[in-house]
């Protein structure tokens, strides 16, 4: 006889806490103390991580366990975070503590030229066990050759005994430099246009088509017209928000970070000006953590804009990023902000229609909204008059590697790089004769020193398996080999690829294991490099072969 079982419906009542381990209370208590009267929403995570981090050099079992009680938040959740980003230091239960200064050395392609592999064999051994030494992926100092970064205090042109003196000194912050604050900024005619465009004497029709006559293209990479952007989040539904991307992590890019520190209110105007056109209702700045002096320079600025405001102003939010160079992927991005991990989303939707918390969103690189200003003041012919061999408006070109003037030059978009290094770079090293360069940072392609009147342009580069990105241009002599530079550029591939998507957390590893071979195996990398482009979700996947395969096409002698 079968049997019949009635399900008994026991009543539970909610846990007044997410389930996992107890805090320690005397952990619970250093973060209770630390966060203070800061929210603990899931969007601050990251904040809340570095303030630990910032406070006592890592993140401790104990602590990641009272941050996520405090937050009421899973352990899963707030260490998948905390383990995801190079500049969080999570220590196990049972492993020794990190060194109390941490000596980060660049070994990205400029600062490698320039002897930053000498630096990392050399530091471990002068500077002790108090002090722990590691090479990291580029810094935004290419200019300055090589860099390292002891605490959050950049050194140019680092050596020996440059570091030796700042560990011993304790100088582990960077002090900002001297730039135009906000008084300053304001007598000089600052947030007039702003004023104007509040007071109902400027039409946001009208400023979105000066935008879109004057040609501006986005210069954080990806080139889209900076006008159109504007009419297409303002089409959406309110409430609509902003994402301003600092996180310039490309190798052989530092244009924001210039800008940054010499000007910070040019940028912030342009910012409020295309978030009145558009209708933003909120707006996020993330700035990469490598860039603490600009980080300083912003807190203090935002601070005195918003003390003092020229006119009504959006709520201002600056994020600080934790070192990923995934980051600066405009999704990525978001997932960041959101405080979760920095990982890109599929598309669509595109975030123009669901970005940030699930609005419309307005996503722009730093530089193209520096520009904003003075391009409504100019007139868009201004911007467009600029320009070489048929090409319109100015490029910030970051110029690093062999040659005299290296930093960031303001040329003429459609310039070609044998005329930046001639009229605007001082020529090449003595002794050192031009032999290729990298027209568009790490990912944009590198090509010969033949091919060096090609106009340097957003479209004019494609046909040669090439783009100019963010116009990081890196210049190579005839001491150096095309064959060293896409290996170091693939080595950084592989340690940014977050690891969301097989082609590419796969097939970085797999290329530079091939890369590090005596001889290329250049049938499989070029069938290896087909599978990165067509099946990886986000640009750093789809881009990453480029070096390599500009190689095998353009330096068949490397290779012979």
């Amino acid at each position: 006889m079968n049997q019949v079982v009635i399900p008994i419906k026991v009543e539970r009542k909610p846990r007044s806490t997410i389930k996992g381990r107890t805090p320690d209370p005397k952990a619970l208590a250093e973060v209770q103390a630390l966060l203070g009267a800061e929210p603990r929403r899931r969007d601050l995570l990251i904040e809340h991580l570095h303030r630990i981090q910032d406070r006592y050099a890592q993140l401790s079992a104990a602590h990641l366990v009272a941050l996520a009680a405090e937050m009421k938040m899973s352990m899963a959740e707030v260490y998948e975070v905390a383990t995801f980003y190079h500049h969080f230091d999570v220590v196990k239960e049972g492993d020794a503590s990190p060194a109390a200064v941490t000596v980060r050395v660049c070994d990205s392609l400029s600062c490698e030229m320039a002897g930053a592999k000498d630096l990392l064999k050399k530091l471990p051994g002068i500077l002790g066990r108090e002090v722990r030494v590691i090479p990291a992926p580029c810094v935004g100092r290419c200019e300055t050759a090589p860099v390292a970064v002891i605490g959050q205090n950049a050194l140019p042109h680092a050596t020996v005994d440059g570091v030796k003196k700042l560990v011993a000194a304790k100088a582990l912050k960077q002090k900002p430099g001297k730039y135009v604050a906000y008084a300053e900024y304001r007598r000089n005619g600052g947030y007039r246009m702003l004023q104007e465009c509040l007071a109902g004497k400027r039409d946001y029709q009208a400023l979105t088509q000066a935008m879109e006559d004057s040609g501006l293209r986005g210069l954080g990479g990806a080139g889209f017209p900076a006008g159109r952007k504007w009419k297409i989040v303002r089409a959406e539904a309110e409430p609509r928000l902003m994402a301003v991307n600092i996180d310039e992590g490309e190798p052989g890019t530092f244009k924001d970070r210039y800008y940054l520190e010499r000007d910070p209110h040019r940028f912030l105007e342009g910012m409020l000006i295309a978030a009145w056109t558009a209708g933003i209702a909120e707006v996020y700045i993330y700035l990469r953590d490598e860039y603490a002096g600009c980080r300083a320079i912003l807190e203090k600025e935002i601070k005195a804009l918003k003390a003092n405001p020229p006119c009504a102003l959006p709520p201002i939010n600056l994020r600080r990023g934790a070192g990923a160079y995934i980051c600066g992927e405009e999704s990525a991005m978001i997932e960041s902000i959101e405080g979760k991990r920095g990982m890109p989303r599929l598309r669509p939707p595109y975030v123009a229609q669901v970005g940030l918390f699930g609005r419309p969103t307005l996503e722009h690189n730093m530089e193209t909204l520096y520009w904003v200003r003075e391009i409504l003041e100019k007139g868009a012919a201004w911007f467009a008059g600029h320009g070489r061999h048929e090409r319109k408006g100015l490029r910030s070109f970051s110029v690093s590697g062999r040659v005299k003037k290296p930093g960031v030059h303001l040329a003429p978009a459609g310039i070609t790089v044998k005329e930046l290094i001639e009229e605007y770079c001082g020529g090449m090293l003595d002794g050192h004769v031009f032999y290729a360069y990298l027209p568009g940072g790490a990912s944009g392609g590198i090509l010969p020193a033949s091919l060096g009147d090609i106009p340097l342009d957003f479209d004019t580069l494609q046909p040669y398996g090439c783009f100019i990105g963010s116009a990081a241009v890196m210049i190579l002599s005839d001491r150096d080999r095309a064959t060293d530079a896409a290996r170091n550029l693939m080595r950084f591939f592989s340690e940014e690829s977050c690891g969301q998507c097989t082609p590419c957390r796969v097939g970085t590893a797999k290329a530079l294991k091939l890369l590090d071979e005596p001889k290329w195996n250049q049938s499989l990398l070029t069938e290896l490099s087909q599978v990165m482009v067509d099946a990886s979700i986000c640009g750093l996947g789809q881009a990453a072969p480029n070096p390599v395969l500009c190689v095998m096409k353009y330096f068949p002698h490397e290779l012979a």
